[in-house]
């Protein structure tokens, strides 16, 4: 099943609507404002709470909880890789890889592809396609995309703020 997540430009904090191929309307994701560490809402089109997503502060990598249904399901963990981020999914054993930066990744246990994500290029604001293989991992995989556009959002904005301010050359 393929899910379109897109990205509200114009809104306080993030806010996401996840729609099916058809455009209609199967998930809301509400983010959070003025707290430490993101966290997200995940309701379904009736507005019913059905995962929640909240990030642990003051670990060396980023790393995220999911729960689903009021259980904790698993924990989303950034690794360090030399040349494309990592992302370990404990709890279902999943692992996310591929151009992670570039928004077209896998997320993939052992050879079975959990889900496709790709970046789609066509609207303001970010929007992703999710081709989900198993409508039982849907919410837990969308929790997963939205963990990782977290994390790179976390970065480019830190990438961003060391540009637009330079530390300073030294003095003589």
């Amino acid at each position: 099943m393929k899910l379109y997540m897109k990205q509200k430009v114009f809104s306080w904090g993030d806010k996401f609507t996840i729609t099916d191929e058809s455009g209609e309307t199967l998930y809301y994701v509400e983010g959070e404002m003025f707290t430490l560490g993101h966290k997200l809402h995940i309701y379904d089109a009736q507005h019913r709470e059905v995962a929640y997503v909240h990030q642990k502060l003051l670990s060396l990598l980023a790393k995220f909880f999911v729960t689903v249904d009021g259980r904790e399901e698993a924990e989303v963990v950034r690794e360090i890789s030399l040349l494309h981020p990592k992302y370990v999914v404990k709890g279902p054993d999943w692992e996310a890889k591929g151009d992670i930066l570039g928004h077209d990744y896998n997320i993939h246990k052992g050879s079975e592809v959990i889900a496709a994500v790709h970046w789609k290029w066509m609207a303001w604001g970010d929007t992703y396609e999710i081709d989900v293989a198993d409508p039982a991992n849907e919410v837990l995989a969308l929790a997963t995309v939205l963990t990782i556009d977290a994390v790179n959002f976390d970065i480019n904005s830190s990438e961003s703020a060391a540009h637009a301010n330079p530390t300073p050359p030294p003095q003589q």
